[in-house]
């Protein structure tokens, strides 16, 4: 990218870039993370075992309100032991060697990060990816259950709750109540969102967190396993820690991992967790002055509806159709057009790029990425009419993913940003519009 062609540019006159970046979402410490850190230091416990997992473990289970949850060593493996528990649970232990969903079809949400999914391909399983609805930007109730009847053999959905906004759980729990369908609930990106006053990762039959580095809290890098099985917590703990057997000597009667959390980044997210309902008002705040700014554009923000509540990990933004500049995008690269009184979210994370801010664009879905695109894919065209009617299989329309991937771009929301910083960002977005 050619800084100089925006700073040079008319549009952008008396703008000058940020000293310092202004991040997509980078972590904000408040100093207790030290504490427990240098506490496990002092007392020696710095592997996988210690005071501050037994803490961060009794912490979230309190606050997500289910009995047990696992500290993993990420979300990734949170989400890789929910599905070997649910593959198990479904179908028996499978052979050494085999997945637990060896020729198994799961449904997934389209439009999320390849962490979702590719925990699917780990157990031999195949994913077919389930069409976003406009309303939550989640999975589309009415996709899901066209999908059910081209392949009612499927047992298992996994449901993402895209950029800390709850997916229609009520409409997705009866499908899958009706079609005898487990639920793997994917709130890595919405922990402390609430869905009728419930916090997100109860309400499916296995949950998760992360605590990624740009996550509402995070720890750097670990994850938590939701149940309310204490057979299913004492199975996950057990596979992550290789499947150690209760003997003296080194037993193994099945297949382990590397999974479990580091009492190090334990203390990290220790010091985190008490400042989580902060963090959601200052994103929230984040999150309405956007829509303020920019309610005289063209545009609109990522939807939150009445019947829950966002943690607004991150403010999106979604162009009119009919003020699209022409943008074309390569498998690595993208070109669009300057149009007069429109724009696109190339232009637009271009100039906050040039500017020295970070933006990024919408997740690609995963039907669309290379490694997936000869998945299924179930798609319920929306009829401009208030519901979804036309059925569609396959890439032979423009589905709603691909549309909001094409039109949508992820604002800068780190919760640190400074008021006039944000005022900057507001400008910018105006003037691409130019």
């Amino acid at each position: 990218m050619n800084k100089e062609k925006y700073i040079t540019d008319p549009r952008f006159k008396g703008i000058a870039p940020f000293a310092e970046k202004v991040w997509l979402s980078s972590p904000t410490m408040h100093g207790d993370e030290q504490k427990w850190v240098d506490e496990a230091i002092r007392t020696n416990w710095v592997s996988t075992v210690g005071e501050n997992i037994n803490e961060v473990e009794r912490m979230t289970a309190e606050k997500v309100g289910c009995k047990y949850a696992v500290g993993l060593s990420s979300g990734t493996a949170a989400l890789h032991l929910a599905m070997k528990l649910a593959g198990e649970r479904l179908y028996g232990q499978p052979k050494v060697g085999h997945g637990t969903l060896e020729g198994k079809r799961v449904f997934c949400s389209d439009v999320t990060f390849s962490a979702t999914v590719n925990p699917v391909a780990y157990e031999g399983g195949e994913a077919v990816f389930i069409d976003t609805e406009y309303d939550t930007w989640n999975m589309d109730p009415v996709a899901l259950e066209k999908a059910f009847e081209l392949y009612p053999e499927v047992k298992l959905i996994v449901l993402v709750h895209l950029y800390g906004t709850p997916g229609k759980i009520d409409e997705i729990k009866a499908i899958a109540d009706k079609h005898g369908a487990l639920i793997i609930e994917d709130a890595a990106e919405s922990f402390g969102a609430t869905y009728k006053g419930r916090q997100t990762g109860i309400f499916g039959d296995y949950g998760m967190i992360s605590h990624n580095g740009n996550k509402i809290v995070t720890s750097s890098s670990s994850g938590m396993l939701l149940t309310n099985s204490k057979e299913d917590a004492d199975k996950a703990r057990k596979w992550s820690t290789q499947s150690r057997e209760d003997a003296s000597w080194y037993q193994h009667k099945e297949i382990g991992y590397n999974y479990r959390m580091s009492n190090i980044t334990a203390g990290v997210l220790r010091g985190q967790l008490p400042y989580l309902d902060d963090h959601i008002a200052q994103k929230k705040e984040i999150y309405y002055r956007y829509k303020e700014g920019l309610k005289d554009l063209p545009v609109s923000m990522n939807p939150i509806p009445e019947d829950c509540e966002s943690n607004y990990w991150l403010s999106c933004l979604l162009i009119d159709k009919n003020a699209m500049s022409n943008q074309v995008r390569e498998e690595q690269e993208v070109h669009y057009v300057n149009e007069p009184g429109k724009s696109c979210p190339a232009e637009i994370l271009e100039a906050l790029m040039a500017f020295n801010a970070e933006g990024r664009p919408i997740w690609k879905p995963m039907h669309m990425q290379p490694i997936y695109r000869m998945n299924p894919f179930v798609i319920a065209e929306w009829s401009g009419r208030g519901k979804s009617n036309v059925y569609i299989i396959g890439d032979k329309c423009t589905d709603v993913g691909a549309d909001i991937f094409e039109r949508g771009l992820c604002l800068p929301s780190d919760n640190k940003m400074k008021t006039e910083e944000h005022d900057i960002i507001i400008d910018i977005i105006h003037r691409c519009f130019r």
